[in-house]
């Protein structure tokens, strides 16, 4: 079954079931299973191995304690409980109430996590759970439903950090760039020049970053996003409250001290970006051999560890605020448990979605995609869009943009370098767009996981509701990688494709009015 079309199995009939169900933990759960026995030939002993197995490998593998997958449980625990304590002073409150007066519209609301999203480009996983923490206060009351604040961040949050350099995403693709350029020869770019000059073709992040603002401006409510945002305005119901637990939401759990000050929020979110930055140049200065610079410490820094420790300093700072309130004060344990508690259905979907990532790896299903592309005969000029339609199913099915770089990368720069040398750059940033993409679209991604917690959202509800918007984005690129391949223009092409947004936007304004 390895490495064949039937290796497509387990990831098609898990997002059949995610929109069928609604379900994410038995939507997972049941790929996992069938992954596990196409491996085994459906023998039941060698499939509950290979289950026990990836299972297992989420905390200890053969190398020893998974500490990467560790130290993210743990950021997220903590910050949980920096958002409990942050509720429970009051901060929250106080900055919502403050906002009412600065902020005037909901526009404005949803502007802030759209603005607030291109500003941290550190890293994609800060950026999901940060964004949701400055902005729900905000959002929250202007009555904005959940699912409409994770489209922002997610939606913001792999695009800029894919066009960014001076990112956890940049150094690696730049990384990547220059093993690359080598084995093809290219010595006419620098791996750092050779980013930059990509930057422009890569027409999936700038339309779906383009596509958020629209969306800010018209408010345009497509599909399932209506149904959510309809709820939240007539009802106060930010959320189907249905659905079991939402990642990061603390239910009122207790009660807000009565006269918690705005410092109460930002002092702790203030001190969590700080202090995970410092982290970040610590950890890469560290680990950089030879000297050290901007983009060798990004390319070697530890995003997990720096990420644990920036929140728990942040819990720190959060805890002793809270202390120092007068009374009366929610007890001290509760809102330690609370902020846990509310971390812990993520935990859940990320743990199923890196098990299913893994039988899916085992299946070697990318490979499969990715060979189909290296075997087809096509005109040159089609490679760009070709390149970011099977990257874009290789992250849909896998989750994870990084897998598909990996994979990918190294075919579309040796493809390129082979039938058309000037279309390497565009090629190699068709993958990175068509990777994020399929991320967005993916039930398994780690990003759009985090995206739903950090906006307190049902992730199903996320994924479907967001799944409109990121195809209107890949059509208009899907244009533009055709102007490209044709053409070789990215500036062109990049005109054309968020004028297409706009297009589509407004049409279906037309058509739907009442948005």
């Amino acid at each position: 079954m390895e490495g064949t079309i039937y290796s497509l199995i387990p990831a098609l009939i898990m997002l059949v079931l995610v929109l069928v169900t609604r379900k994410v933990l038995p939507s997972l759960g049941a790929g996992v299973i069938i992954g596990a026995l196409l491996l085994h030939d459906f023998n039941i002993v060698g499939s509950l191995q290979e289950i026990w197995v990836v299972f297992r490998d989420v905390f200890i593998t053969e190398d020893g304690v998974s500490i990467g997958n560790l130290y993210l449980f743990g950021f997220l625990i903590l910050l949980g409980i920096t958002t409990a304590f942050m509720a429970a002073s009051g901060g929250s409150k106080a900055f919502g109430d403050w906002a009412i007066h600065k902020i005037k519209t909901r526009k404005g609301a949803l502007l802030l996590p759209a603005i607030s999203g291109l500003i941290i480009f550190i890293d994609d996983y800060f950026n999901s759970l940060a964004v949701g923490q400055v902005s729900r206060p905000v959002t929250d009351r202007f009555k904005v439903s959940r699912t409409k604040l994770a489209y922002f961040i997610d939606s913001t949050s792999a695009p800029i950090t894919v066009i960014s350099p001076i990112s956890s995403w940049g150094a690696f693709i730049i990384g990547t760039l220059g093993v690359i350029l080598a084995d093809e020869g290219m010595s006419q770019y620098q791996p750092l020049e050779a980013f930059v000059k990509m930057i422009p073709f890569n027409m999936y992040a700038f339309a779906a970053i383009f596509l958020v603002f629209v969306i800010a401006f018209t408010n345009i409510n497509l599909g399932a996003m209506k149904r959510h945002e309809q709820r939240a305005l007539e009802t106060g119901e930010l959320y189907d409250r249905n659905k079991g637990e939402i990642p990061g939401d603390l239910k009122d759990s207790f009660a807000s001290h009565q006269n918690g000050k705005i410092y109460h929020l930002v002092a702790p979110l203030a001190t969590l970006i700080v202090a995970t930055i410092g982290a970040m140049i610590v950890t890469g200065a560290q680990n950089t051999e030879g000297q050290v610079g901007i983009l060798p410490i990004f390319e070697n820094t530890d995003v997990n560890l720096s990420l644990f420790t920036g929140s728990l300093i942040a819990v720190i700072v959060a805890f002793v605020l809270y202390l120092a309130q007068a009374q009366p004060k929610a007890n001290s344990l509760k809102v330690f448990w609370e902020g846990t508690r509310a971390m812990l259905p993520a935990i859940y979907i990320l743990i199923l979605a890196w098990m299913i990532g893994a039988v899916i790896e085992n299946l070697e299903t990318g490979e499969y995609l990715a060979m189909q592309v290296a075997n087809a005969s096509i005109n040159p000029a089609f490679l760009p869009v070709l390149l970011f339609i099977v990257a874009s199913f290789m992250a849909l099915a896998t989750g994870t943009s990084w897998g598909t770089f990996g994979i990918m990368l190294p075919i579309a720069g040796e493809i390129a370098a082979v039938t058309d040398v000037s279309l390497i750059l565009p090629a190699l940033s068709a993958v990175l767009a068509g990777s994020v993409f399929g991320d967005h679209c993916s039930p398994i991604s780690d990003t759009s996981i985090l995206s739903s917690t950090g906006a307190g959202s049902n992730h199903i509800d996320h994924v479907i509701t967001q799944l409109p918007y990121a195809m209107i984005a890949a059509i208009a690129s899907i244009i533009g990688y055709l102007i490209v391949g044709f053409t070789g223009q990215a500036l062109l092409a990049l005109i054309v494709t968020l004028g297409i947004v706009v297009i589509i936007v407004f049409a279906l304004r037309k058509i739907n009015p009442t948005n």
